[in-house]
């Protein structure tokens, strides 16, 4: 049992907040410690970003993250930030009562993503990282995948791959991206959804993580798919909640891109504490291994059949479409005991 003395709260939180009260450890990854605890009697969460690398990078981040959404006008889509210690990587935000999301949670879910992805401003240029997509390396790891499995496709795919992941790099857009917006990361109050978990925010283009939806939460321990009228739905509310905080329309080109460039991302196979470290697209042949919900070849899967029915009649990306195709039907009649991704979350 944890006493408050125990706690990495110090003096720069306890002059601002007052001392914290009845700790009680909370679930977290391996990359923080998390407390719930007590100030002037009303409940708050400590958050203590673990020593390693990339760790103060990550609490920047968060930081950075929370300041900005904070902007949100009406109905918050964050934890209010109460106070942060830079130097033990510590912050602490309002505790939030989370309820078990309605059946059609991904509607509110999505509105509410569009309102955090809208709070961010030009002028934030610099106090987050710009969202970074697929390389060169992803596309010819995707390639040699489809060739090592059969489907070698149309000849101008490898030049439709390349021309995708240059638009995807030079996407317009301020948004704040949360970075990793899973189911859990979402917290559905009684006063609406709000986000937490910001150590892989970022900025750049909103579409990038409504495609979430669609492909299927890719960097998410949790694989959900949703029906196409509640997809609908979901996108539509999107777009109206964008429209709604910044004047703007959202584009309709960017989608398709958006999905097919996770499609092609191997390090969207796998957990956080994996990517990077080698070319998972090249082990789907020999193995399959299970992350939270689903399993890699059943991401893939799932992201082949989405990338296959939004290409058809997509201009810049044809090739990429009858390819997708294929492929999905090359996994299908290797591992035909594949089942599709779940529908609902747990």
């Amino acid at each position: 049992m944890v006493t408050a003395s125990q706690l990495p709260f110090g003096e720069t939180l306890r002059d601002r907040l007052g001392p914290p009260g009845h700790p009680s450890v909370l679930e977290s990854s391996p990359r923080s410690r998390v407390w719930r605890i007590e100030l002037s009697g009303r409940p708050a969460v400590l958050k203590q970003l673990v020593a390693g690398p990339g760790a103060d990078e990550r609490y920047a981040r968060e930081v950075a993250a929370l300041r900005i959404g904070g902007r949100a006008s009406g109905t918050p889509v964050v934890p209010a930030l109460l106070g942060t210690d830079p130097a033990e990587r510590v912050l602490v935000i309002e505790h939030l009562d989370d309820r078990r999301p309605p059946a059609g949670w991904i509607v509110d879910y999505a509105a509410a993503l569009a309102r955090l992805h809208s709070t961010a401003r030009p002028g934030d240029a610099g106090a987050l990282p710009r969202w970074q997509g697929p390389t060169g390396d992803d596309v010819t790891s995707f390639l040699t995948l489809a060739e090592t499995l059969g489907a070698v496709g149309p000849p101008g795919v490898r030049d439709e791959l390349h021309a995708l992941v240059e638009r995807l790099g030079r996407a317009e857009g301020n948004a704040l991206l949360h970075g990793d917006p899973c189911p859990g990361n979402d917290l559905h109050t009684p006063d609406g959804v709000r986000f937490i978990d910001f150590e892989q925010a970022s900025l750049g283009s909103g579409v990038m993580e409504l495609a979430y939806l669609r492909i299927g939460f890719p960097t998410c321990w949790c694989v959900t798919r949703a029906s196409d009228p509640l997809l609908e739905r979901a996108e539509t509310a999107y777009r109206a909640a964008w429209h709604a905080e910044t004047g703007t329309a959202l584009p309709e080109a960017g989608l398709a891109d958006a999905c097919a460039g996770w499609l092609i991302r191997g390090d969207a196979l796998v957990e956080r504490a994996h990517r990077g470290t080698t070319d998972h697209l090249a082990r789907v042949p020999d193995e399959d291994w299970t992350w939270g919900t689903a399993t890699a070849r059943q991401r893939l899967a799932h992201r082949l059949g989405v990338v296959a029915g939004m290409t058809k009649d997509h201009s810049g990306l044809r090739s990429l479409g009858v390819l997708a195709a294929d492929l999905r039907r090359a996994v299908l009649e290797r591992w035909p005991t594949l089942r599709p991704v779940p529908e609902r979350r747990p």
